[in-house]
């Protein structure tokens, strides 16, 4: 009996220590990207972060390297077939990524990606992969359920090792899940959820409006990209294009985007561990330049090492 109170006791403490620990400082890191007219290299000093509103000591601050980056281009498979004529700047852009960033083309359908192959180096590859929308109505059945499917799963690459994760949604952003596409009626739990877990797994989500085979017009347009917005503020990413119809051509916010990737920082501190996502708020007295982070964290995100 002595024997079993002893190693209950033991048991029990082990427990605690372990739990205190887990609640304790936790290294942490997040994603900012660099948002300057001109050039800009932030240093430590430069920029000031809090967490849950405490300023907090930022520990270090370190570009996103080619070969520790991953780039995951999510297309809605409902989209128009028009978007046959967006797949050359596409290719172009995939094949246009730093040598040594992994790379992932998939298709939403029915909540799920669908993907021939994981990440890889292989850009050229990756850009062979790029095909034309089947152009069914519907067919993701909600861009948000695929993209939370999808961070929840995030393929594994060959050395497991924590990389900067950004993926970049075409689709139309309508959630038909969430009923009327009415001004008054954009409030989505299903949007609400693909944030919370995208910020979860660390994840820099950025987007780009195409209008989708069945639902679209004006209204459709407003409500789609408002939501995509949405996922971009709240994970540090950003939402390109704002008109009503579709892009005169992708390239261009194409480039904005690999300009976003190479400009983005890891950045290192210590957040309250045990106590589920933390607000995160990050700024700098930069001339002319903004950060963009996630608007809450997990503590314990590794990105790189």
């Amino acid at each position: 009996m002595t024997r079993y109170f002893l190693a209950l006791t033991l048991l029990t403490a082990t427990t605690l220590a372990a739990q205190a620990q887990q609640e304790g400082p936790t290294p942490t890191q997040a994603l900012v990207a660099v948002d300057a007219k001109n050039p800009t290299v932030p240093t430590i000093s430069d920029v000031t972060i809090k967490v849950n509103n405490r300023a907090t000591q930022l520990t270090n601050l370190t570009p996103v390297q080619a070969s520790g980056a991953q780039v995951a281009i999510l297309i809605d498979d409902g989209l128009r077939m028009s978007m046959a004529r967006e797949l050359p700047a596409l290719r172009d852009f995939v094949k246009g990524l730093r040598p040594g960033t992994e790379a992932f083309v998939g298709y939403m359908q029915n909540g799920r990606i669908i993907n021939s192959q994981g990440f890889t180096t292989d850009l050229n590859a990756v850009a062979d992969d790029l095909r034309i929308p089947v152009g069914s109505p519907g067919l993701s059945a909600s861009p948000y359920f695929c993209l939370s499917d999808f961070v929840k799963r995030w393929p594994e690459n060959a050395s497991s090792t924590p990389k900067a994760r950004f993926v970049l949604m075409i689709t139309n952003g309508v959630d038909p899940y969430n009923g009327s596409t009415s001004i008054t009626n954009q409030n989505s739990p299903y949007v609400d959820a693909a944030v919370k877990d995208a910020q979860r797994a660390g994840v820099a989500v950025y987007s780009m409006y195409y209008s989708d085979a069945g639902i679209r017009g004006g209204r459709a347009s407003f409500s789609g990209q408002s939501y995509l917005a949405q996922i971009a503020q709240g994970t540090g990413g950003t939402a390109y294009y704002q008109g009503v119809g579709n892009p005169v051509s992708m390239e261009p916010y194409l480039k904005q985007f690999q300009k976003a990737i190479s400009e983005t920082y890891v950045a290192s501190f210590m957040a309250p561990g045990g106590k589920g996502l933390v607000q995160l708020k990050v700024s700098t007295k930069l001339p002319k330049t903004k950060l963009n982070a996630p608007e809450y964290v997990n503590p314990g995100t590794q990105i790189q090492q």
